[in-house]
């Protein structure tokens, strides 16, 4: 990494090192760097790295340089939200981007209160209202009806087991899951939710087996959904139940030892294997500043990317970092991010959505919506 981008990790320094406004652009980013997302951080923070010298080398957010204090959100949403709301009150950031668990971004909203813009990046459940929040990630609706059609079409997927962990964004989701299910002619079989952590996940695998399922929907998360994976793999349903995984990216694909079944889908906004023009530029710049075994690019480090880019976009167009002006321009600001070019709509990103098949240790793009 070049040294182009000032990158805090110490939290107390960036309190006592605060910065008068008008000289820098500092930008909170929360990202889990501990517990079961932990292994998002490495990708996450080098995207949000890029943006950002991207940015200086044009002239940096409304003319002041961009530099980033790391928080960690893969600690308790309170831990995380005082963190947050605490650097805000003391001028040590002046907008947030956040690439973390739904749990932590209702938490962290309520506590900064709109008092510093913030981007949330990843896929979530919807109906996020709060002001001064700008979401660029699939909701329900975007990321799960058309491949829940597809794969009850194409696959023959009639029965089905939704398996998640127990907070916001899996339950949502299933909720919304059981909706797009039943108008596609299928039926929910069971449907269960475990804590995050998962030590054994054999119990799980042959909850599944039981069941005498076609597809399980699978909204666990980072290293629950590695550990998962890997052991359905393994077992005698690996190859003769369709998995369906809403968090599934590059990193956990890897993580699981790859998967020949020919049974492992994944829906998300971003993988390293769509071959757009703006995908294969963005994939380029990343290559050239971190190396060729830099962390592997996937859908959650290519949002960090997008959320950095379209904080200066919103900026630029208000002339300010207030919320209130950013609330007022958002609808109709145009990004070009890491996947391409999109336009917020209702504060939401508006861009496509790819269902993929893991074959080995990589995906291919079967389908676009």
């Amino acid at each position: 990494m070049t040294d182009d981008v000032a990158l805090i990790t110490d939290l107390l320094e960036a309190r006592l090192l605060a910065p008068e406004p008008h000289r820098v652009a500092r930008v909170g980013v929360v990202v889990p760097t501990s517990g079961t997302l932990g292994m998002l951080a490495p990708c996450a923070l080098n995207c949000a790295s890029l943006a950002a010298a991207e940015l200086n080398a044009a002239g940096g957010i409304l003319g002041r340089p961009v530099e980033l204090v790391v928080i960690d959100g893969g600690r308790t949403p309170a831990k995380v939200a005082a963190d947050v709301s605490g650097l805000v009150r003391d001028g040590a950031i002046a907008a947030v981007v956040g690439t973390h668990a739904s749990d932590v971004r209702v938490a962290t909203a309520r506590a900064i209160g709109a008092a510093a813009p913030y981007v949330y990046t990843p896929p979530y459940e919807g109906g996020e209202r709060s002001r001064g929040m700008f979401l660029l990630g699939e909701t329900p609706g975007r990321q799960l009806r058309p491949v829940v059609d597809w794969l009850v079409g194409r696959r023959r997927a009639r029965r089905w087991f939704l398996l998640g962990n127990d907070y916001v964004w899996p339950r949502r989701s299933h909720a919304a899951a059981r909706r797009y299910l039943d108008q596609a002619g299928a039926e929910v079989i069971t449907e269960r939710y475990v804590p995050r952590g998962i030590v054994d996940p054999y119990p799980l695998v042959e909850a599944v087996g039981a069941a005498r399922v076609d597809a399980v929907l699978l909204t666990l998360v980072g290293s629950d959904l590695v550990t998962f994976n890997r052991a359905f793999a393994a077992s005698r349903w690996g190859s003769r139940v369709l998995r369906l995984c809403g968090a599934l990216e590059e990193n956990g694909l890897v993580g699981a030892g790859g998967d020949d079944s020919g049974e492992l889908y994944a829906a998300m906004g971003y993988f390293g294997a769509v071959a757009t023009e703006s995908s294969l530029a963005f994939g380029e710049r990343y290559t050239a500043r971190f190396g060729p075994h830099s962390p592997l690019l996937n859908g959650y480090g290519e949002g960090c990317y997008d959320g950095v880019r379209l904080l200066a976009a919103l900026a630029q167009r208000a002339g300010t970092l207030a919320t209130s002006a950013l609330d007022a321009v958002a609808d109709g600001t145009t990004v070009v991010g890491g996947r391409g070019r999109f336009t917020l709509l209702d504060r939401h990103a508006d861009q496509p959505v790819y269902l993929a098949r893991a074959e080995g240790l990589d995906f291919n793009v079967i389908a676009a919506f």
